[in-house]
């Protein structure tokens, strides 16, 4: 009979901290991300027809992501500087140093941190523009995108660390990245 007690009290007392965990791990962990989640409900109509679908990942990002394994940066990770994070994950950035997890309604460019340990920004740009990476010319600009774009069509990846500056700019119905590159280190002798 004393084991009926012992059950009666243990199994609602499991089921309370059960139900505590689940509301922990899904509530916001940070005050940035409660104004983001404000921020989201505030389009417009016209806004949400201008935004491309956030939810669909290009095949050709999601290719990048299953070639170098990265796996996406958790709740508990964001807000992280790019330098504290672990290797082999990806994250969103408006170029900052923190990443968030979700690219929300910010037009934020991809971040992969490699397995090898080097950042890179990845996101659409012409032809052109990628030209001057490959070429290793010196003081140029790539003007981004993070979705692709009638004249921004080809995918690229530049390292972080080559960025001497990045700035955001609001383009259209969305936002461009304007990265500037003063020197490759590989140049630097």
């Amino acid at each position: 009979m004393k084991r009926w007690y012992l059950y009666l009290i243990t199994v609602p007392l499991g089921l309370v901290i059960l139900a505590y965990l689940i509301v922990k791990l899904n509530s916001p962990s940070n005050l940035s991300e409660i104004r983001n989640r404000d921020n989201q409900g505030k389009n417009t109509q016209s806004d949400v027809r201008k935004m491309p679908d956030v939810q669909a990942v290009p095949k050709a990002i999601l290719e990048l992501r299953q070639e170098h394994q990265l796996r996406p940066l958790t709740e508990l990770e964001a807000g992280t500087k790019i330098q504290g994070l672990p290797k082999g994950i990806y994250g969103f950035s408006t170029c900052s140093e923190l990443l968030d997890t979700k690219r929300g309604n910010k037009f934020s460019l991809e971040i992969h941190k490699r397995r090898d340990g080097i950042a890179y920004y990845v996101g659409y740009a012409s032809e052109e523009d990628i030209g001057k990476y490959l070429a290793r010319q010196k003081n140029f600009h790539i003007l981004a995108f993070p979705y692709s774009r009638e004249r921004a069509s080809s995918l690229f990846e530049i390292p972080v660390d080559f960025v001497s500056k990045c700035e955001v700019r609001p383009y259209r119905e969305g936002y461009l990245f304007d990265l500037f590159v003063t020197s490759i280190p590989e140049l630097q002798s």
